[in-house]
């Protein structure tokens, strides 16, 4: 145990490399560095800049609507459905923004059956709607796997307590209008604000949305820099603009998640049961339309759709399913989010149990920043990740060709695994540390007193009280990295495509068809968390 603070300290220093390269891109701004940037402030920068505004600002206020109306929807009526509908707005969180994107594309595109019968209806050849892919439409595709972040949130800081004080109001005389407007979604204020962010800073990390729609984000434009243009230096500097966006909208959902832990507090008095209002006729109809609309659009069609390809493509293809492929590609998306998932559980679980006994002294103060440095990684975006790796890998490469960093790097699972723990292990440490949050400390201390050394409170008492936390963590992290693509498409080695990647290169050839076995597969394993979730909700109530 001597020897575990230090070795985690340097854990957590070592994962913060990555934003501290990109960051440090800006300390050598040399004259070159410095024509690098006004060349991009005088092309590509103001388009970047532009679009990616568009992008949060139409996300933003959709999944602001969207998502507050459905949980107050589900938290303050009572309508046909209700029950089903409460976890069934949780189903898109199991659809990642490009899978969903392939699926409505292929649905939707001039040359789909569905456009082509349409077409033969109305007796035209010209297209009866827009290009798909488009800003409005990727709006759209965001806000319907997004919502369910402000979904969430609303709904627990609604409750029981929004019930009680529509009832209050019903008894001044206030009509719905005013119940629903000026008392209930006021008190959710803080919780639609901290989900909006969530969604703001998954919609800048997105790359393969953007990619495939041709958007001119700066995510997509990190990898042009990097990848095409070979800008490093260019590179570096998108990437630290990504970054300080982000953490600005961090930094604006922490403090929502303080004011909405003040808010949500259960200061009301636990009296007689209020009931959610009874909706009748076209008002029932109404709120039946508005839950079943972003479930059937943002899951339950693309699904089919989906299925309708593979189904297709083994019916009717030139060789068939390629299974041997899909076997080798999932097994390979497999190893490497078991591994991920193990790996970030273990530093999870280490980490709290040292900074359980609190930060005393000089390491232990350390130790408890960087913890905190750690937790910032999930609003990372895998664009910034991925280059904040290759930066150092780049240098040291350049200062000791010998030692063969970039072969380490970039030739195995190493560079992977890494960058999924700097992305992913604040997953993880959350889910653990909310479940040593239940555990008291009188069992630390009588432990102590029964003469129990840290290694045995750790193996025998805290362990299995955290069996249940530790499996949602490493749940947590193997779904996300899964559906990770950014830093796995840059950092993976030759011959280990992930189902991701995969998907993404197959749809980027408008080889849609093929594209939706693994496709399906990633939806398929986003469901577990989804199911864990529901269920969580459902004991809660």
């Amino acid at each position: 145990m001597f020897l575990l603070r230090p070795t985690l300290l340097l854990l957590c220093l070592l994962l913060a490399v990555p934003v501290l390269g990109v960051l440090g891109a800006w300390l050598a701004l040399d004259e070159a560095a410095l024509a690098v940037l006004r060349h991009q402030w005088e092309t590509v920068l103001p388009g970047y800049a532009g679009q990616s505004l568009l992008l949060a600002l139409g996300v933003g206020l959709g999944v602001m609507l969207l998502g507050s109306a459905t949980a107050a929807a589900v938290t303050l009526f009572e309508f046909p459905g209700r029950r089903v509908f409460e976890w069934a707005l949780l189903l898109p969180l199991a659809m990642p923004a490009y899978v969903l994107a392939y699926a409505w594309t292929d649905a939707l595109q001039f040359s789909s059956p569905l456009h082509t019968a349409l077409r033969e209806l109305a007796g035209t050849r010209r297209a009866l709607w827009p290009d798909v892919r488009s800003l409005p439409f990727a709006v759209a595709l965001f806000v319907l796997c997004l919502y369910p972040y402000v979904y969430l949130l609303t709904r627990a800081a609604l409750g029981e307590r929004a019930v009680r004080m529509m009832e209050a109001a019903r008894l001044l005389g206030a009509p719905m209008r005013r119940r629903v407007l000026e008392v209930a979604l006021p008190m959710a204020r803080p919780a639609i604000a901290a989900g909006t962010l969530l969604a703001l800073m998954e919609t800048l990390a997105d790359y393969g949305v953007g990619a495939y729609f041709g958007l001119t984000t700066f995510s997509t434009g990190i990898y042009k820099a990097w990848l095409v243009m070979n800008d490093r230096v260019a590179a570096a500097q998108l990437a630290s603009i990504l970054l300080l966006v982000v953490a600005a909208l961090l930094l604006a959902e922490r403090a929502a998640q303080r004011r909405l832990r003040f808010v949500g507090s259960k200061t009301a008095a636990q009296g007689s049961e209020a009931r959610p209002h009874r909706l009748r006729g076209g008002a029932a109809g109404a709120a039946v339309a508005l839950c079943t609309l972003p479930v059937l659009l943002g899951f339950v069609l693309p699904v089919l759709w989906l299925s309708h390809g593979v189904w297709s493509e083994w019916a009717y293809g030139e060789f068939g399913l390629p299974w041997e492929r899909f076997w080798q590609w999932s097994r390979a998306s497999f190893q490497l989010a078991a591994l991920a998932a193990v790996a970030a559980t273990a530093l999870a679980l280490a980490l709290a149990f040292v900074l359980r006994g609190g930060g005393r002294g000089l390491l232990g103060r350390l130790l408890a920043g960087a913890a905190r440095v750690l937790s910032l990684g999930y609003a990372v975006p895998g664009a910034v990740i991925a280059v904040g790796i290759l930066l150092p890998v780049a240098w040291l490469q350049q200062r000791w060709p010998e030692a063969g960093t970039t072969a380490v790097v970039t030739g195995t699972v190493l560079g992977l695994v890494y960058a999924y723990l700097v992305r992913f292990s604040a997953v993880a440490l959350q889910s653990v540390d909310a479940g040593y949050a239940r555990v008291p400390l009188s069992v630390d201390e009588t432990a102590r007193m029964l003469g129990s050394g840290a290694g045995r409170t750790f193996w025998v008492l805290h362990l299995p009280l955290l069996k249940r936390s530790a499996g949602a963590a490493a749940l947590l992290v193997f779904v996300d990295v899964m559906k990770e693509l950014p830093a796995t498409l840059v950092l993976r080695p030759f011959g280990s495509d992930t189902l991701a990647v995969v998907a993404y290169n197959l749809a980027r050839d408008e080889r849609l068809a093929e594209a939706a076995l693994p496709s399906l597969a990633i939806v398929a394993v986003g469901l577990l968390p989804v199911i864990v979730l529901s269920r969580a909700l459902r004991a809660d109530d």
